[in-house]
């Protein structure tokens, strides 16, 4: 019950910018789920303003490098899904092979390890470990959602579970909420976009 009454506590206390972050997230999110270009819009707004709260309340400064990427890559995103496509048509869903990734994977746990040490090393950080595997498949992540590629949301139900943990630890349970939302809705991304993925594959097996 103690966390139910900080959770109230923590919602009474958000200022105008953290309902903005958390509503335009949301947007973000579903819109993404549901292949809607639109979504990148709502999700440079939020990932501005989550940049600020990551940095200045968190401690999690990956955290909030993570969210300026993201505040890029949604530019990025936007062009991409309506003109990314052949003659500059809507881009179309595709997926990753095998091969592609075990690179991810390999490269990805690399990457998360090298960070990890240096801010835990070098910075104040908290939860430095964790922090930078997050990130770093965040970025991962990212940057094939923009290229509207089916799997990133295989990756982004495994990220998104492991930020519910990594915001718990710190204490900021509304944020945990949050992000365990989006697990589900990652999780019921991957089955929509797999549906229209065979549709426009019928050459495709399930």
């Amino acid at each position: 019950m103690s966390i139910f009454y900080e959770i109230i506590e923590q919602a009474a206390a958000f200022s105008w910018v953290d309902w903005v972050v958390t509503i335009t997230a949301i947007l973000y999110v579903v819109l993404a789920a549901r292949g809607q270009a639109w979504c990148w819009f709502w999700g440079m707004i939020s990932c501005s303003l989550w940049a600020y709260a990551s940095y200045t309340f968190y401690g999690l400064y990956l955290d909030a490098l993570l969210q300026v990427f993201y505040v890029v890559m949604a530019g990025v995103g936007l062009y991409e899904w309506k003109y990314g496509g052949r003659q500059r048509e809507p881009l179309p869903i595709s997926r990753l092979s095998w091969r592609q990734h075990g690179y991810i994977l390999a490269g990805g746990t690399a990457a998360s390890l090298l960070f990890g040490y240096f801010f835990d090393t070098y910075t104040p950080a908290a939860a430095t470990y964790w922090d930078a595997f997050t990130t770093v498949f965040s970025v991962i992540a990212t940057l094939i959602l923009v290229r509207k590629v089916l799997d990133n949301w295989a990756y982004w139900v495994v990220v998104d579970a492991l930020y519910a943990g990594l915001y718990a630890s710190r204490g900021a349970y509304l944020f945990t909420l949050l992000m365990l939302a989006y697990t589900i809705i990652a999780a019921y991304a991957f089955l929509s976009w797999r549906r229209q993925y065979l549709s426009q594959s019928p050459s495709v097996n399930p």
